[in-house]
């Protein structure tokens, strides 16, 4: 009776595997799809690249401000307290 249901578990393992590797298969997009969704990303726009770009030196010299500013910005516009 246990080689029975070895040999059962073994099976419905495979079973699950397999469905498992169709399911998957069906469900990722093709080559020609994938070189559209490559073509379409924001990285591949040289102008949005730019753009990034700038926005992040931007926010990196905010923060590099805010570093060097013994004030606490996020307590609010209230005067310091001494």
């Amino acid at each position: 009776m246990s080689s029975m249901r070895t040999i059962l578990t073994s099976t419905a393992l495979v079973g699950a595997v397999g469905i498992g590797y169709a399911m998957w298969s069906v469900i990722s997009p093709s080559d020609e799809r994938k070189r559209e969704i490559l073509k379409n990303l924001p990285e591949s726009n040289p102008v949005r690249m730019d753009e990034t770009r700038r926005r992040n030196a931007l926010m990196m010299q905010v923060l590099k401000d805010a570093s060097e500013n013994p004030d606490n910005i996020a307590r609010g516009f209230s005067p310091p307290k001494n």
